[in-house]
């Protein structure tokens, strides 16, 4: 998965020169809203940022961290995530200039297609209910809302209510990753249109 290729987009590994194009998507205050992190300070943090991604990388912790870019340039103006362990996590963040032009969707897509041979079972993705923008993606690209659940979010040290979504790879539709659910005592089934959510 070295180099993924949309219509629009250029999907591909980050690289040290990218360290300036990363530093001015994760040190935007709107952009970071929503992320596991506080803002980027300085281009010092966004090396070490991306020094530690590598390393993730290499041990395993997460699959692929690329950055999103438009053909033309190959300057990124986002970033797509897929978490190693049981969660194969999907996550996602874009520059708000290119907010709302169906960008994230468009990424989203082609990863999957490409982890469907690699032998990767499901994905899984969350969002804050306060941002359901982010939720309106993972119906997009054909992700199944399963449950919500309260959790003290850290580093920032808040309770945000998520809501958890999954796609299966492997034909076991009634699967579902019930780790979250099992971890935070506080967790319930909501009625999100266009989805079916089953616990089992």
């Amino acid at each position: 998965m070295n180099y993924l290729e949309t219509e629009r987009l250029i999907l591909r590994p980050f690289a040290e020169q990218d360290t300036e194009s990363l530093f001015i998507i994760l040190s935007d205050v709107e952009v970071n809203a929503f992320l596991p992190m506080f803002p980027l300070k300085d281009i010092e943090e966004a090396k070490t940022y991306l020094h530690e991604k590598h390393t993730a990388i290499n041990s395993g912790k997460t699959l692929f961290y690329y950055a999103i870019c438009l053909k033309g340039n190959n300057i990124p103006i986002g970033y797509i995530h897929v978490s190693g362990g049981d969660s194969y996590d999907l996550g996602y963040g874009l520059r708000k200039e290119f907010w709302h032009k169906g960008i994230c969707s468009e990424a989203c897509r082609v990863v999957i297609e490409k982890l469907k041979h690699i032998e990767i079972p499901y994905i899984t993705a969350t969002h804050d209910v306060n941002n359901p923008r982010s939720g309106r993606v993972m119906q997009a690209i054909g992700m199944k809302y399963r449950y919500s659940y309260n959790e003290l979010w850290q580093p920032k040290n808040k309770w945000v209510t998520f809501r958890m979504y999954q796609l299966n790879l492997d034909g076991q539709e009634n699967r579902i990753y019930k780790k979250y659910w099992n971890k935070y005592p506080i967790h319930f089934v909501e009625t999100i249109p266009n989805n079916t959510p089953i616990i089992q």
